[in-house]
Parts: structure tokens; C-alpha cells; sequence
């Protein structure tokens, strides 16, 4: 419908990635800043915490960065189907959950980061 649009790819594709690194290294700062509080939240160990914010933050600054970004978007899926499974299996909560809390919102970081490995992030990367 609006072909013209297609020369803003690469930009699209780089707004996504800061976006998503953004979100994940947020996250895994959140992990790293108070591990015990953390851990004791999502129900995991102190030690699997700190991985999990190392984790989180590298794969964003990665993402965001375009650096092995195919790596980093990858490392980020496992992370993300690691929470559904928690949230599914564990929790046994809704794709919506209660109160916006359910999978959805993690299921929409899965695709985003599907986007961006099938993509290489676009041209806007600093190492492919």
C-alpha cells in the first residue's frame, strides 16, 4: 500500500532494536541491583538471578547495540520462553493474566527479537 515506506526499514529495524535492548537491559539491571529480592520473586535461586541479569543486559546492550545481534537476539528468545514456561507451568497464569501480568507482553519480546535475528538487525549494526 505505501511502497515509499520500504527506504525506512533499516531505521524501523534500528528502533526496534533500541527499543528491545532497552526493555531487556532494564530488566536485567533490576536483577542485578537487589539479586536476593529478585530471586525470591520470580522463585529462582540468588545465583541463577545474577546469570539471568547478565544475561538480560548483555543480550540488550547487544541487541541495541548490533553487535552479534543474531546471538543476542537468540540469547534473549531462550530467556523470554524460559519466563512463559514459569508463567504457564509454574504460576499457571493466562495468556492475560491478572492485572496485564500474563505471557503476552513476553510472547511480544519473543517475536520482536524473532524479527530481529531473522533480519541481522538490520543495516544499522556495528559487528554482524
Amino acid at each position: 500500500m505505501f511502497p515509499g515506506l520500504a527506504r525506512f526499514t533499516d531505521l524501523g529495524l534500528l528502533l526496534l532494536r533500541l527499543m528491545v535492548g532497552l526493555v531487556f537491559a532494564a530488566s536485567g539491571y533490576g536483577h542485578l541491583k537487589n539479586p536476593d529480592q529478585r530471586a525470591k520473586s520470580i522463585g529462582m535461586s540468588k545465583g541463577f538471578t545474577v546469570f539471568l541479569g547478565i544475561a538480560e543486559v548483555a543480550g540488550g546492550l547487544g541487541v541495541a547495540a548490533g553487535v552479534l545481534t543474531q546471538l543476542a537476539g537468540l540469547g534473549l528468545i531462550l530467556v523470554m520462553l524460559g519466563a512463559i514456561e514459569k508463567k504457564i507451568f509454574v504460576w499457571h497464569t493466562g495468556f492475560w493474566g491478572e492485572k496485564a501480568a500474563g505471557w503476552h507482553y513476553d510472547l511480544m519480546l519473543v517475536l520482536m527479537n524473532l524479527v530481529i535475528v531473522f533480519t541481522n538487525g538490520g543495516a544499522y549494526v556495528l559487528i554482524k
